[in-house]
């Protein structure tokens, strides 16, 4: 990681993610420098209507019908969905900033919508698209933008994923841990990042978490996810099932590795009851997680849960049964965990601002430290 420059002034930044559960736009302020985190401001949540949410799903599967590395999107193909997230986007701005007394931030940084994200091969580029219409964002919001931030890495030969590295480390870093510590971000995929003893940086897509339990539950008629895990706690976990999802080649492969959401999906559980499918899945995104810990070349002394996730008892509770050591979640050591990619993507405005890395070699395999990002002043 890069060493303070003190021609850095710190500057109050806004971070939005809107992730692939298509839940909600989360949206909060940071101050920062782009390599410390000096104070936390506020967080919004604007979750999506119904409508906007079919609206979304509707792009995301135009999206996966689009043989997209072949030639331009079918016309008009993502304008309702652009229209909402600008619309989402704006609401969630003004809910950051209705109590908001400091300066006005000096720069947003947007992530979009990922429709569909495909990592790179030894026969193919891979390729990354975030729905976003940027000048209409940037006329709303009255700010400049930071946006588009994972194109560049992947042009380069990256992963392009996962992003929010950079900003874990800046947290680890805070709470000033003496041995190595881990942040596991439970979102539709699962990624951590590991801070070594040394400082160092090691992160990947672990696998599923919430995206192939959600869609689950919602296509069996019983709601959006999980509540609680009342489901999966009522339901069988087939082991069968899960050795075989575990021997999926994917999961032999080297990190840094990363995953479309749609890689693993809830046909895996076709044939089980409702209950048990989801006990079983929600037991195969712990799995995945223990592999990957099993994995790393020093054992994390904890790991530190933020993301939708950490809200399913069930989840929780199988991750910590097949972990060698703490769980604890984003709360526990004082952590927003339902705001924490928004903040980091402010993190991440701020580093493409001033021209930093916001990719590793450890992070997205890329070949060298990595800026990225574009901006609209």
């Amino acid at each position: 990681m890069n060493q303070y420059n003190a021609e850095f002034e710190p500057v109050w930044a806004a971070g939005f993610m809107s992730g692939t559960s298509l839940d909600a736009v989360d949206a909060a302020l940071i101050l920062t420098d782009g390599v410390d985190v000096l104070e936390f401001g506020p967080v919004a949540e604007r979750k999506y209507t119904p409508e906007e949410r079919n609206i979304l799903k509707q792009a995301v599967s135009a999206a996966r019908q689009w043989n997209w590395w072949e030639g331009p999107a079918p016309e008009h193909a993502f304008e309702a969905a652009e229209a909402v997230l600008t619309e989402t986007h704006t609401s969630a701005w003004a809910q950051l900033l209705e109590t908001w007394h400091g300066p006005a931030p000096a720069i947003a940084g947007i992530h979009g919508q990922t429709v569909l994200h495909r990592a790179p091969t030894a026969k193919r580029a891979g390729a990354t698209l975030q729905l976003l219409d940027d000048k209409a964002l940037r006329a709303s919001l009255e700010t400049p933008l930071a946006y588009d931030f994972r194109s560049r890495d992947v042009a380069e030969g990256g992963q392009g994923a996962p992003l929010a590295p950079a900003y874990h480390s800046a947290l680890l870093r805070r709470l000033s841990l003496g041995k190595g510590a881990a942040v596991l971000n439970l979102g539709g995929v699962a990624n951590i990042t590991y801070r070594k003893s040394d400082g160092s940086l090691f992160a990947f897509d672990t696998g599923p978490a919430n995206g192939p339990i959600d869609e689950w539950v919602e296509g069996h008629e019983a709601g959006t996810h999980d509540m609680n895990g009342a489901l999966a706690t009522a339901g069988r976990v087939h082991d069968g099932a899960l050795k075989q999802w575990m021997a999926h080649p994917w999961f032999d492969e080297a990190p840094p590795k990363s995953l479309d959401r749609f890689d693993f999906n809830a046909s895996l559980a076709r044939g089980l009851s409702l209950e048990d499918g989801a006990a079983t899945l929600t037991a195969f995104s712990a799995e995945a997680v223990a592999h990957a810990v099993r994995g790393l070349e020093e054992q994390p002394a904890q790991i530190i849960v933020c993301g939708g996730g950490r809200h399913n008892p069930q989840l929780i509770r199988e991750l910590r049964s097949r972990v060698q050591c703490a769980v604890m979640t984003a709360e526990d050591v004082g952590w927003l965990g339902d705001s924490i990619e928004a903040q980091a993507f402010a993190f991440l405005a701020v580093r493409t601002l001033r021209n930093l890395p916001i990719s590793w070699p450890g992070t997205t395999s890329v070949d060298r430290p990595l800026t990225g990002g574009r901006l609209l002043p």
